[in-house]
């Protein structure tokens, strides 16, 4: 089981591996840290942190290759951290196991904000969040979507108040140990990957804009105008045909993920 207090950092740059460490610190965190990809996996095989910053661009290994490696191992959250504009960088990033990215250069309140949405998304139905005591509120920039009024986020309420597993044409969906297996094989997916199968199972035919699941992933249940990027939506995009691609469901004829165009996802029924 990973340490929720754990943190490492892999990342070359020596400045910036010295901030990224100095707001884990302060977030509460023990850090490691390394300068290359080979010893980054093997510190995140040892030390079984919670949360794992990840450069793209390393001088032995890149970090698509440090993710695909970690993820024989360790389900920890992983954050890509890269100076690259190219938006095919991120999604090969997201599809190969990350569950999220910033492009540098950052703000630490963003990097502070993104590892609290994480670690706020307990890991088993019922569970307490690993860092309730830490972030109470959400700490992103109040970037307001002007318009919009504040409604609720379905998020784990439909399916948090119960462990029992979930059986949707020949998906069978545990909440109380994170499992998900399809006509009896168990799949391997991200933390992320099940955050959002599991909203769109608990949600029956309620549509699930792409908003909703951004939101869900931070850990906010009511939309209170936080800023939601293009950016942020296309990695929902990114995890959802990741989804897909693992359930071996063809989004043309589907049998779980429907796409409601120009809205998000449902489930089918």
């Amino acid at each position: 089981m990973d340490n929720p207090r754990v943190a490492v950092i892999v990342e070359d740059d020596q400045d910036i591996r010295e901030l990224i460490g100095v707001i884990l610190n302060q977030s509460g965190f023990e850090v490691y840290a390394a300068s290359n990809g080979a010893d980054g996996v093997a510190l995140v095989r040892e030390k079984k942190p919670a949360i794992v910053t990840l450069d793209l661009g390393l001088p032995d290994i890149d970090g698509f290759e440090v993710t695909r490696r970690i993820r024989l191992f360790s389900d920890a959250y992983i954050i890509m951290l890269t100076g690259r504009a190219d938006e095919m960088d991120t999604l090969i990033g997201l599809e190969t196991g990350a569950d999220d990215y910033l492009t540098k250069p950052f703000r630490p309140r963003e990097l502070r904000a993104r590892i609290g949405a994480m670690l706020r998304r307990p890991r088993f139905a019922g569970e307490e969040s690993l860092l309730a005591p830490v972030e109470t509120t959400p700490v992103l920039a109040a970037e307001p979507e002007y318009g919009n009024d504040p409604q609720p986020v379905m998020a784990m309420a439909q399916g948090a108040a119960s462990a029992e597993p979930v059986s949707v044409n020949g998906l069978l969906l545990n909440s109380g140990d994170r499992t998900a297996a399809v006509d009896g094989n168990e799949l391997e997916l991200t933390r992320t990957e099940f955050d959002i199968l599991h909203a769109l199972v608990h949600s029956g035919k309620q549509v699930r804009t792409k908003s909703d699941l951004v939101r869900r992933l931070r850990g906010d249940e009511y939309d209170v105008g936080t800023y939601i990027s293009d950016a942020d939506e296309r990695t929902i995009e990114v995890h959802v045909a990741n989804l897909r691609r693992k359930l071996g469901d063809n989004p043309r004829e589907p049998r779980w993920i429907k796409t409601v165009r120009g809205v998000g996802y449902r489930l089918v029924h």
